[in-house]
Order: C-alpha cells, then sequence, then structure tokens
C-alpha cells in the first residue's frame, strides 16, 4: 500500500500528521542524514583550518561557500541518493561519506582533499552531534516555544480566575478554601522551573575516535593537540565538550535532558487530570463547536476529549522517554549498538509530547469557569471553618481544641447557624470572636488570590 496518513501504522504518521509534521526536518531519517552531512563538512572546514596539517591547505571562500551549499541544499532530493548510497553498502553514516565524497568533485581542490572526509572519525563522532545538535534545535524551534504557550494560557486563567474562591479537595474530600486562580498558578510555576531547567542543561558531544583515545590522530599528526582541536570544534557547535569516552559519548547529559522532559509530560498529566476532575465536578464548562458529537448515542455529551487526549499521548510520550533515557546511558565495554535503534525513537517521543501539548492549548483555550457552581458547593461547606476556629481556640491556650472541634464536626455536615452557635459560647477575646463571626467560607481563602495574581 501506498504510505499516506490513512496507511500509516503509526498515528504519529497517521491521524496526527499535520500536528507532528513540524518536526520532520529535525527528527525524521532525512533530518538525521541532514545533521550527520553538517558535522561531516564542519569537521572538514575544521581540520583545514590546521596550518599544521599542510596536506590540507585553507580553503578558499568559493571552497567554503560551496561545502555550506551542500548542508543547506540538502533536500529529500539528496537524502534519497544518500538512501541508495546505504542501500548497496548497508552502513547508514559510510554512505553520507560516500556522497559528500561525491560532491567533492565538482571542484578540482576538494577533489584532491576527499580523504581528509570522516578523516580519523567513527560513526559515532558524527552521531553523537549530530543526534545533541538536532535534538536541541528541535526543541529550541518547536518543543519549548509550545510549552511557553502553554504556561502562558495557564496564567492567564489563572490571573482571570485569581478571585474565585473554591472548595478545595485533599485525599477527594472536603478542605481548606483555595482560589481557582491559584490552583492554575501551581502550575504554572512548576512549569517554569522545568523548562528554565530543559533550557540550562547543557547537552555534550565528543569528537575522538573509535574507542576514545585519539588513536589514529596521533599517529598520522603526532605534533597536533588532538584533544584541544576536538573541544574546540565541539565547542563552536555550542555543546559541552565529553573528555572520557570509549567510542560511545556517554550520553549522561542526553539522558538528564530526556528526564526533564519526562518531569515536565508528569506535571501536565497532573493539570490534564486536575482540568479532568473539574470539568466533572461542573467547575469548568467547555465552550461548545458547532457540529461537533461529544457521543454516538448520547447527544448531550461534552466530553473533556483534549485532556484526555494529552494525558494518554504524555503517558507514551514519557514510556519511551523513560526507555531511552535508560537505555543509552548504558554499552558494553568500548561499543554496543543496541542503543542506535533506541535514537530513532526520539521523534516518537517528541511528536507524542507535540500532540499532547497541542491537545492542551485546545482544551485550556475551551474551558471556563461556573462561578455559580463553585460558589454553592463552597458555601454549603460551612464546617471548614472548623480549622481556623481550632487554630484561634490554640492562640488563646484552650485545653484540647483540635479534639473538641473534632467530636463537634467529624463526618457531619456543618450549616452557618451550626458554627457561628459554637463560635458565640467561646471564651475569647470580642475582638477575635467577631473575626471568627464575619468569615465565612467564601472568605476564607488566605493569601489565594495574591499568590494567583503574582505569578
Amino acid at each position: 500500500m501506498t504510505l499516506n496518513k490513512l496507511t500509516a501504522i503509526s498515528s504519529v504518521d497517521g491521524r496526527y500528521n499535520n500536528i507532528s509534521e513540524i518536526l520532520s526536518p529535525y527528527l525524521s531519517e532525512y533530518g538525521l542524514m541532514k545533521y550527520r552531512l553538517l558535522i561531516e563538512v564542519e569537521w572538514f572546514i575544521h581540520l583545514s583550518s590546521k596550518k599544521e596539517i599542510s596536506e590540507l591547505p585553507p580553503l578558499s571562500k568559493k571552497e567554503l561557500s560551496y561545502l555550506y551549499s551542500i548542508h543547506l541544499n540538502f533536500g529529500i532530493k539528496e537524502a534519497k541518493k544518500v538512501k541508495t548510497i546505504e542501500n548497496k553498502i548497508n552502513h547508514d553514516v559510510k554512505a553520507i561519506e560516500y556522497y559528500l565524497r561525491q560532491k567533492f568533485d565538482a571542484l578540482p581542490n576538494l577533489r584532491k582533499r576527499k580523504e581528509f572526509i570522516h578523516f580519523a572519525c567513527t560513526s559515532e563522532d558524527i552521531n553523537n552531534l549530530a543526534y545533541s545538535l538536532l535534538i536541541r534545535d528541535a526543541c529550541n524551534e518547536v518543543i519549548i516555544p509550545k510549552l511557553k504557550e502553554i504556561k502562558r494560557n495557564i496564567r492567564k486563567k489563572a490571573h482571570s480566575y485569581a478571585r474565585i474562591p473554591m472548595k478545595s479537595r485533599t485525599h477527594g474530600q472536603s478542605a481548606t478554601p483555595t482560589t481557582m486562580g491559584k490552583e492554575l498558578a501551581n502550575f504554572v510555576y512548576r512549569i517554569d522551573l522545568v523548562i528554565n531547567s530543559i533550557q540550562s542543561c547543557k547537552l555534550k558531544g565528543k569528537m575522538n575516535g573509535a574507542v576514545g583515545n585519539f588513536n589514529a590522530h596521533l599517529i598520522a599528526f603526532p605534533t597536533l593537540d588532538w584533544l584541544n582541536i576536538s573541544k574546540v570544534f565541539v565547542k563552536s557547535l555550542k555543546l559541552d565538550f565529553s573528555q572520557y569516552t570509549t567510542q560511545v559519548e556517554p550520553k549522561d547529559s542526553l539522558a538528564e535532558f530526556l528526564h526533564c522532559f519526562v518531569r515536565m509530560n508528569n506535571i501536565l498529566l497532573d493539570f490534564s487530570q486536575d482540568c479532568w476532575l473539574y470539568i466533572s465536578l461542573g467547575y469548568f464548562t467547555q465552550k461548545l463547536k458547532v457540529g461537533e458529537v461529544g457521543s454516538s448515542t448520547m447527544p448531550h455529551k461534552v466530553n473533556p476529549i483534549d485532556f484526555e487526549n494529552a494525558e494518554g499521548n504524555l503517558g507514551l510520550s514519557n514510556a519511551l522517554f523513560n526507555h531511552i533515557g535508560n537505555k543509552v546511558i548504558i554499552s558494553r565495554f568500548q561499543r554496543d549498538l543496541s542503543d542506535s535503534t533506541v535514537l530513532r525513537n526520539l521523534g516518537n517521543a517528541f511528536a507524542l509530547s507535540l500532540i499532547a501539548y497541542e491537545a492542551l492549548i485546545k482544551g485550556i483555550n475551551k474551558i471556563d469557569v461556573d462561578k455559580n457552581k463553585i460558589h454553592d458547593d463552597l458555601d454549603n461547606s460551612w464546617e471548614l471553618l472548623t480549622e481556623v476556629i481550632q487554630t484561634v481556640m490554640r492562640k488563646y491556650n484552650i485545653p484540647n481544641g483540635y479534639e473538641i472541634m473534632k467530636v463537634f464536626s467529624r463526618g457531619k455536615s456543618l450549616d452557618e447557624k451550626d458554627i457561628q452557635s459554637f463560635i458565640n459560647q467561646l471564651d475569647i477575646p470580642k475582638k477575635d470572636k467577631k473575626v471568627l463571626l464575619d468569615m465565612t467560607p467564601l472568605k476564607y481563602t488566605g493569601i489565594a488570590q495574591n499568590l494567583a495574581k503574582k505569578i
């Protein structure tokens, strides 16, 4: 069958392709080829700048321009040429080298220097750098902007709902009041922290040969400081340098980076479930879309499908992030290839996250609060004031204040009359008694409103 959105096995490339395709320039097979090509070209240029390598003289402006154009003009048509080479030799990285050798034939001086393509490199030298760059670029240009959009949208709701008092639920039971805005502000704060963690996490790279010791480099050019040459090259790509490696860059930084996304996705999963529950309680309503169907049999339904979609895809994404992050930091002796096929699923992991993020944005923009529902629920929960009453009793050393309130209230539904009657019999100063008598569940929100507005 011809591959299209309807025949694709993966939902990432099928049903949700309109969302995930923005990641294709980075995280597809084509994207990996293009980043590998970039590393090969940059390494060749870097070596040509070393005066000590007389066999590779400095490049002219024309030659430099041509080399950069090879990468810039690398489209699907060129990628297919690489794939044709790979099908013959059965090696993906070597196919990039052979493709580049063909391209060098266009200029006489480059044709003479073809042997310096992939000089002293192992495939992992190219791959570790390519993966670090493509992940960094995909996140900076697509993923993080989407997370910031989610944060902005939740913050907007937090500010709008800052003054709406709401009954909390701890252990699923009625608890001390908060405001809807403050509860959303909690998520804004947490999301912001992890975005900062992601952005401060430095991906690393290495360019040091077959087992990390510059063995071949040193024999070919024994007077060169290969450690520094490698370090300068890696840092020129705006990556941190890994000095101690086997054939494999340890990928501890990559694991840390991916686990940041696990944390982020768990926070958003928590948010999705809370929104789902607030919709279930009637605290949130959802804007209707003309022509949309909520159930195949129940015409009245308006289901929280966006938050359910987000929850499901966040879980799938985290399963991949966890496995990839755990897998890539383990390699038998100096190298095994079991991580190679795993890394090819980075695209699926980030695409599933992106699908979830888009669903969340859609869901957030559809919700609004039912102030009357929230107000009525809280106004019928006067027993929530027992916390503040027993606290004031403690202030004035009334013995067993907590225990007295427990007998009075535990497992009971109290009204305003019950609470005020209890307060009136307390032996406390009139000023404090008045404060308690004026208190209502709607007023008992602490600094929640200010916290929500400050986020």
